[in-house]
Formats: C-alpha cells, structure tokens, sequence
C-alpha cells in the first residue's frame, strides 16, 4: 500500500510539475505575443515566394511566440483567408519547427544558479503585475511565464517526482519494456497530441534524461515522435476549413513524418556513433550537460530536415493537392476575404487582417459610390447587377467583421482596445455609405422608369456636389489605408463646404420650381439626393478622423 501511494504521489508531483511548465509556457507566450505584435506584422507583411525567407518567417514568428503550434495554427488561418498561397505557408510551417527548438535549449541550461534567478524573475513578474501601466504589466507576464517554466521543471525533476529509488526503478523498467524505436516514437506522438505542446512534451523528455530516469538513446526516439504529435494541433484547426488550409495542415504532418523517418533508420543504424558524438560535444555526467544532449538533437532534426526538404516544397504541395481536392464552392456563398476565426488566437495578426478587409470593403463602397453617381448624372444604369453584388458583400463584410472584432476585443487590452473601438464606428460609416450609394442608384433607377430627369441646373448642381463627395472620399480613404493625418483638414473644410451647398442648392431648387423651370415630378427625387450626398459627406469625415480617436458615427 505505502508503494502504491509513493507512486501515485509521484505521479502528483510530476503531473503538477507539467501543469506549471505549460501554465508558464502560456503566460510567456501571451506577453511575448502582445508585446512584440508590431514585430510579427512586420514579419508578415515580408511573406514572399521565396522559400528561404519563408523560413525566416517561421523561424521568427514561433521564436516570438514560442509555440509552433500556434504559428501552424495562424498560417492556417491565413491560408484559409487566401492571404497566403501553399507555396508560401510551406517554408513558414518549416521555419517553425525550428523556431520551437528556442524552447528546449532554454530548458537544458537550467542549472542551480539558473534556477535561483528564473524563481526571482517569477516573484517580479508577480509584482509587476500590480502595476497600472500596460507595458510593465507585460513584462510582468513574461517574467512570471519565464519563472513558472523553470519551476514547473524543477518540480517534475524534484525528490519527490523522480527521487524514490522505487519510482526510478519503475520507469527504467516501463522504458526497458517499451525498448524499441517504433514504441519510443509512438509514445512521444501520444504524450504531446495530449498535452498539445511539443515544447511541454520536450521539456519533459530532456528533464527526465538530465534526472538520469531516461537513457538518452530512447529519449531520441521519443523527441522525434513529439515532432509528430505537434501536428494534431494544425490537424484539429484545419478542420472546417478551405480545402488549402487542410493542405496546410497535411504538409506540417508530412514534413515532419518524413523527417521522423529519415532520422529513424539513421539513429537506428547508427545509435553508437550518434551517442557518442552528442557526448562529445557535451562531455561530462552533469544534469545540463545529459540534457543539452537532448536539446541540440532536436536542433538539428528540425534544421536538417527543413534542408532537406526545402527544395521539394513544390512536390509537397502538388501531393497535398492530390490528397485534398478542392470543393465547388457556391456562387452565392459569401466569405471574409483576409480574415479567419482562427487568427483570434493571434491578436496582432488578426488586427491586421482586419485592416486589410476593411481596406477591401472601403474599395467596394469607393466604387458603388462612383458608379451610383454615374447613373444620377449620365442615367447610365448598366451597372446596377455589379452595384447589387458589391452591397451585399459590403453589408456581409460588416455583421461578420462586427462579429469577428466582438470576439477579438475579448483577447486584446491596451491600446488595441481603442483600434477595435474604432473599426466598430468605420465599419457602421462604411456600410451607411453603402446603403446611400444603393439608394443614389434606386434614384436614377426610378426616374428612368418615369422618363423624367433634373433640369440643367439641377444636374449641375448634383455634378459638383458629387465631385466634392469623390474627394472627401479618396482623402478619407487615404487616411484609412495609410493613416495619412496631412488631408484632414481638408476633409473637413470640404464637409462644410458641402453643409452650405446642400442648404443654397435646395433654395435654388426651389426657385426654380417657382419658376416653373424645373419639373415638380422630381422634386423628391433632387432632395433625397442632395440631403443623401450630404449624409455621406458626415459618415466620410467621420472615418477619416478614425485614425485620430475612434469617434462615434452620430451623424447621419
């Protein structure tokens, strides 16, 4: 019974000691994520064809983060808003195989020393927490993650873990039981598909090793089997996708199933050679000296195997082509253009993809706001099935971007907090703007049915407030896109401008009705449009001015 008991207290202290690893390894990747979100744009917005920067990507973006899973996870989401082609996210899913390996090297040179500042960073990082400011909150986070990590080690290589003679016995039996490559390696898939992280599973695997539980030779097979086991987080975030972000997530898994065989049969064959090379680099019989062992080889299957599968990125994706097919999408299906659900793991990027929809959805009222004018002043209504198509991609655009930041905003603080509140007031702008460009249409529309038509004056009249409202748009537009603040003031000289015509083109109008000059058939139709191009004017200065404060859309 007191056997039984160890064990299973044992089993409490290592499990403990796992929960706390991966507790630590999320606050850090929080605060890391936040704090270095405008790195990670910047990374992004460098995604090229070329293969080698790709994996610079990769490399960067999961060394950030700290997690290869969450960087599989983001491309996918990418991918899935057609931001990013297979050709491009093959490298990035390379890079961050690599970029994880950071982990695992942090881990292997825990020592006494090391050990005694990493609980001093967490007991900081706590304290920091206490702050109001937002930036020492996060190095807060970060340090108390950095902490929690090296404690979460400790305790599952603590007396109480791994110490009893009985417990050590018990596993090098459990091991010499299960002393066959194939087992090893499934064993590592396993434990990492559970706890979700490679870098929690590594972490284990290299402190059991520096404990001396765990013979180097089989902790090798068990790193390449974690390899594996990373991928069921891409698997499971690939589902409900676009048939190219299955893709994606079938080149992670086959990336690193062929690295896993390849360097299977190599350390199979050569175990001895293998070993003994490791030992060279890190003689001696030290805790940190077993488990940098560990560490480098993680480095360098990662590394190797991104060589040499590098130059068959084409092939990889032409296969996973072949396996996935593509789905007939239908025609009236509408769908995001940059955004996915799964980029809310991302904050920084999922802002960013924002942006870009936005700035989308901005090109498309630009545009029906061009064409509605066009069919006031020429009555050319040829156009109207593109201006139909364009609304209701702009009022899709709207409810699910409204629904995307609603769930976002619960995942960002800071002055992200003002962005989002910001996004929420444009997008109502841009969408009222799409309705009276829709409604400028149904003017024309209805006044070509009734073959009537404003007077020369009155065509006048809508033709120069018209040009002023396409140049408030393209200043507000470039405000928006490049946060260019240099024609605000402009904006809104013009918007006064536009107050006072629309009163003096009014009294005009209805001079001319006095006169009889001007047909009193169209009189509703002159002053919806004049009162509507006025509406737009508000709702465009409104979005200008986004970029400095995010105001409220109380003009109408």
């Amino acid at each position: 019974m007191a056997n039984i008991m160890e064990l299973f207290g044992s089993l409490i202290w290592l499990l403990a000691g796992v929960g706390v690893f991966i507790v630590g390894m999320n606050f850090m990747s929080e605060a890391l994520e936040k704090s270095a979100g405008e790195g990670m744009k910047r990374l992004l917005g460098k995604i090229s064809n070329n293969r080698f920067s790709g994996v610079g990507i990769g490399a960067g973006v999961t060394a950030i983060i700290q997690s290869s899973s969450a960087t599989s996870v983001m491309v996918i989401g990418l991918v899935n808003a057609g931001v990013m082609t297979l050709m491009q996210a093959t490298p990035i899913i390379m890079g961050a195989n690599i970029g994880t390996t950071i982990t695992g090297i942090l881990v292997a040179l825990k020592n006494d020393y090391f050990n005694m500042l990493m609980y001093l960073s967490a007991f900081a990082g706590v304290m920091m927490g206490f702050f109001k400011h937002e930036k020492i909150k996060l190095a807060g986070l970060l340090c108390s993650g950095l902490g929690l990590i090296f404690v979460g080690l400790n305790v599952m290589s603590s007396e109480e873990a791994f110490g009893s003679p009985m417990v050590e016995e018990m596993f090098l039996d459990i091991f010499a039981l299960i002393d066959f490559p194939l087992l090893l390696i499934f064993v590592g898939v396993i434990f990492t598909a559970l706890i979700q992280s490679s870098s929690a599973a590594t972490g284990v695997v290299i402190t059991m090793v520096g404990t001396g539980i765990l013979p180097l030779d089989l902790a090798l097979f068990i790193i390449l089997g974690a390899n594996i086991g990373t991928c069921v987080t891409a698997l499971l975030a690939s589902v409900g996708a676009n048939a190219n972000s299955k893709r994606v997530a079938l080149i992670h898994f086959t990336f690193n199933v062929i690295g896993t065989a390849i360097f299977t049969a190599i350390v199979w064959i050569f175990k001895e050679p293998i070993i003994n090379l490791l030992v060279s680099f890190f003689p001696g019989d030290d805790p940190m000296s077993l488990q940098m062992r560990v560490s480098a080889f993680h480095v360098i299957f990662n590394v190797t195997t991104t060589i040499v599968l590098l130059p068959f990125v084409k092939q990889l994706v032409k296969y996973s082509c072949a396996v996935i097919k593509d789905k007939k999408k239908s025609e009236d299906e509408l769908t995001l253009k940059f955004v996915d659900e799964r980029l809310i793991t991302t904050p920084p990027v999922a802002l960013m993809q924002v942006k870009k929809e936005m700035d989308y959805m901005f090109a498309l009222v630009e545009k029906n706001i061009t064409l509605s004018v066009e069919a006031i002043e020429k009555g050319d209504l040829s156009k109207g099935a593109g201006l139909a198509a364009n609304e209701a991609v702009i009022d899709f655009t709207n409810s699910a971007l409204t629904r995307f930041l609603i769930s976002l905003s619960a995942a960002i603080d800071g002055s992200d907090e003002t962005v989002i509140g910001s996004y929420f007031h444009v997008l109502n702008d841009l969408e009222r703007v799409g309705d009276h460009a829709e409604n400028f249409y149904e003017i024309a529309e209805e006044m070509a049915q009734k073959k009537i038509s404003f007077s020369e004056n009155g065509k006048e009249d809508i033709k120069r407030m018209s040009a002023k409202i396409l140049e408030m748009l393209t200043i507000s537009k470039d405000a928006f896109d490049n946060l260019n603040k240099d024609g605000l003031p402009r904006l809104a000289s013009l918007e006064e401008e536009i107050d006072e015509m629309k009163k003096k083109l009014l009294a005009s109008h209805y001079v001319r009705l006095a006169e009889g000059s001007c047909n009193a058939s169209v009189s509703p139709y002159y002053s919806s449009a004049v009162a509507g191009l006025e509406r737009v004017a508000d709702h465009l200065v409104n979005v200008g001015y986004s970029i400095v404060s995010p105001i409220g859309s109380d003009k109408e």
